[in-house]
């Protein structure tokens, strides 16, 4: 077992020659951060890099992204998948015009009462916006510590790995290291361990299945196809699935509040023909 010391000094070591350069490491705006982790829930850095900046340039501040209309949203969303965060972030833009001057919260707490925003998120946005000390936990910091730390044993919980979370913190705060730091040179090491073939198991993780055929394939043909301009999806035939999974990708979009009926079709919520 390495020990919290030694497993922060490998880390840092690692960091000095290797660390990741991403869009959204070069700024520490709030509103960026806040925008740069939606965008990195479920999906892969390498999706994000070309999609962070082209959204930014489009919705340059929360104002922008407030008062845009739904379909130019999606249409910046579109290759990164789940775009009900899409949804959730422009939501989210409103509440923070409406209830916060515009401002991102600095609080874990508030910044969980906003849409799409859960314990990880807030903490990410927290520490990378605003350099303050909080529990983050995600796939590349979970292998970290469960290979250094935990023998590499399986069905490590989260509670588990934040103990340990803590106590490197507490190493950092000594060293006086800031704690965004830290944590991007957790994720550039854990990312580094994943590429080598270290494999961890734990409680928290889980895989999200087949994509081709599946229901989140057709949620995302669906909206791509309305962002396209067309007036209504009626049919499957562009995308391979069976007709109950159409079906239930059209009912989940509705239930959304991302798409609505129209004449014999659907487009996107507040676009219908008035």
């Amino acid at each position: 077992m390495t020990s919290v010391s030694t497993l922060l000094s490998q880390v840092l070591q690692f960091d000095t020659d290797n660390r990741r350069s991403f869009p959204w490491r070069q700024s520490y705006d709030p509103y960026h951060v806040l925008v740069s982790e939606y965008m990195l829930q479920q999906t892969q850095t390498g999706r994000v890099v070309e999609a962070f900046s082209n959204f930014l340039s489009r919705f340059p501040s929360v104002h922008d992204l407030a008062s845009a209309k739904r379909q130019d949203v999606l249409a910046c969303w579109v290759g990164l998948g789940y775009n009900r965060r899409a949804v959730a972030l422009q939501n989210t833009a409103k509440l923070l015009v409406s209830e916060h001057d515009g401002i991102v919260p600095s609080d874990e707490e508030a910044l969980r009462s906003l849409p799409g925003i859960g314990p990880y998120t807030a903490a990410a946005i927290v520490i990378f916006a605003y350099n303050k000390r909080a529990i983050a936990i995600e796939t590349n910091i979970r292998t970290v510590v469960v290979h250094h730390c935990m023998h590499g044993e399986s069905d490590v919980s989260d509670t588990s790995i934040a103990t340990v979370m803590e106590r490197l913190l507490s190493e950092a705060e000594r060293r006086s290291l800031a704690y965004r730091d830290l944590y991007a040179a957790l994720m550039d090491y854990g990312a580094h361990l994943k590429r080598s073939g270290i494999r961890v198991s734990c409680r928290n993780t889980s895989s999200q299945g087949t994509f081709k055929g599946s229901v989140r394939q057709a949620r995302g043909v669906i909206i791509k196809t309305l962002v396209s301009g067309t007036c209504s999806v009626t049919d499957r035939h562009i995308v391979p699935c069976t007709r109950q999974t159409w079906e239930q990708a059209l009912s989940g979009l509705i239930r959304d509040g991302m798409i609505e009926k129209s004449g014999g079709g659907y487009v996107l919520c507040g676009e219908s023909a008035t």
